[in-house]
């Protein structure tokens, strides 16, 4: 979005296709939002005026005292904080200063009074942003660092519902003058992509040193962002998402954050690989030495320490795991997982660090043991029982392949080339009902071994009786199909998987008179 409003939409060519995020494609996007009239019955509470007190006499005290002992009458409910007290709060403990507070205080204020102006989508989206900033304050977790996120992700939002266009699900929205990335999830406004933007720097230095001015913008705007989560910097996420209430984190966004600084550190001089290249560009005013960005890598490491909701790691058979979510630590993803152990091994690599070290050898124990669990000797699993779609097999075929470039574990070796193979097997079909009962439905059953578009023909002879299609994950399926009339009949069954690889298959099924 340019200033004024006007939106173009191009390619990025510095974001990795398919564009990642931290949204799995079999999980709804958006959380539930509480009702407008709840959310403004927060915003603004009315102010109150203490009635005059009057001492009672000795015969009101006395009836007062007895009909306490009979039932006590509950204590007054303290009022929930909200953004305005919290604001006040902070400023009144110096937590934040007068020029911090008024900037705040005005853009709550302009958020507001757009949002009265607004209608439908645009409304509800805005009140949104409005209702998450709420939350936050209200269970206590609106603190100093999480300020600048915060009211970024507030203004940005008025800015874009002013005059921006409706996006569809999942869109990445870029601003111009910004290296930020956002994206779009409907029902919680547009939303900081920490893992998109943090890719996004990734790609920037993997394009060379002509990039590495928009590489080091990028980190300007993204290091003051982080937040004081678990003793260390978190790079958080401020929306409701699958069940989770902001602010939570992920361990695929905070590896690949360590991954784009040390790759900044090695762009602008700091690590061995530079030794003998051209000199580093020189620093722009106020941006982090080469050395800083190592430095705050380390600060972002203490998140791998510590147990879900606050933290990523869960202790393990084998090591420990990296969790995507830290508000769903039983829920186990591979591509997160190895993904955040290729951003601490390339750290530990760069830096020597042995926090970092121990953090990826438990991890890494661990994954080596969990891989081969996710190869279903066709396909790729997202999660154990749910296979990839296309675009996350290729993710993680990717992960796996650089994680075996890296330390040459035969197990990312050989599963990296099992799932590449998978991308141009075709997926293998068998028949398991021959015979059923005249008059009566019944289904016919086949095994699938991946997931795929499959369709069935039943035939008598040169006449087709029945055909139907629909989409099965692998394993045992069934197609549910009408009664037949006593006889032979054949069976087609034809299976195109993600990746576009076809096969077919055909049996004999008969069809017995029904007992009389």
């Amino acid at each position: 979005m340019a200033r004024g409003g006007q939106v173009r939409p191009r390619n990025d060519p510095f974001l990795q296709a398919p564009a990642v995020t931290p949204a799995p494609a079999t999980i709804a996007r958006s959380g539930p939002l509480a009702p407008a009239t709840a959310a403004r019955s927060r915003r603004a509470a009315p102010a109150t005026v203490a009635p005059a007190i009057v001492a009672p006499s000795r015969r009101q005290a006395a009836a007062t005292i007895a009909r306490s002992t009979r039932r006590s009458a509950p204590p007054p409910k303290k009022p929930s904080p909200t953004v305005t007290s919290e604001l006040a709060r902070l400023y009144r403990t110096q937590q934040i200063d007068l020029a911090d507070y008024r900037s705040y205080s005005a853009s709550l204020s302009a958020a507001l009074s757009t949002e009265k102006r607004l209608r439908g989508t645009r409304a509800v989206e805005l009140e949104a942003v409005i209702e998450n900033l709420h939350d936050i304050a209200a269970a206590g977790e609106l603190t100093p660092s999480r300020l600048p996120a915060l009211f970024l992700t507030l203004d940005d939002n008025r800015q874009w519902w002013t005059t921006g266009p409706i996006p569809f699900p999942g869109q990445l929205i870029e601003f111009t003058g910004s290296q930020l990335v956002w994206e779009y999830y409907p029902g919680q406004g547009i939303e900081l992509q920490v893992l998109a933007t943090f890719g996004r720097a990734d790609g920037m230095y993997t394009a060379g040193s002509t990039q590495y001015p928009q590489l080091r913008e990028l980190l300007s705007e993204m290091i003051p962002l982080a937040a004081q989560r678990g003793g260390g910097l978190t790079w958080e996420y401020y929306f409701h998402f699958d069940g989770g209430s902001p602010p939570w984190t992920s361990a695929m966004s905070q590896g690949t954050a360590v991954e784009a600084l040390t790759r900044a550190a090695l762009a602008f001089g700091q690590g061995s690989e530079t030794a003998g290249g051209p000199d580093p560009p020189s620093p722009a005013p106020g941006s982090q030495p080469a050395t800083g960005y190592l430095q705050l890598a380390h600060r972002a490491l203490p998140i791998f320490t510590v147990a879900p909701p606050t933290g990523v790691s869960i202790s393990a058979p084998a090591g420990a795991r990296y969790v995507q979510y830290s508000f769903q630590p039983g829920t186990d993803i591979l591509n997160a997982f190895l993904q955040s152990l290729i951003g601490l091994y390339d750290y530990a690599r760069v830096s020597g660090d042995p926090v970092a070290q121990r953090l990826f050898a438990a991890g890494n124990a661990e994954a080596e043991a969990e891989v081969p669990r996710f190869d279903t000797g066709a396909w790729s699993l997202y999660q154990p029982g749910v296979e990839d779609s296309l675009s996350y097999h290729e993710l993680v075929t990717g992960f796996l392949q650089q994680l075996c470039s890296r330390t040459s574990a035969p197990v990312y070796c050989t599963t990296a080339q099992h799932f590449q193979t998978y991308l141009t097997t075709p997926p293998a079909l068998a028949l398991l009902t021959s015979s059923a009962t005249a008059k009566r439905a019944f289904t016919v059953r086949f095994h699938l071994s991946k997931y795929s578009h499959v369709g069935i023909v039943i035939a008598r002879g040169q006449s087709t009786v029945f055909l139907t299609s629909a989409s099965f994950g692998y394993g045992v399926d069934s197609f549910a199909v009408p009664s037949l009339p006593a006889g032979n009949y054949t069976v087609r069954l034809a299976a195109t998987d993600l990746a576009g690889n076809f096969n077919r298959i055909t049996g004999a099924l008969q069809v017995l008179p029904g007992k009389k």
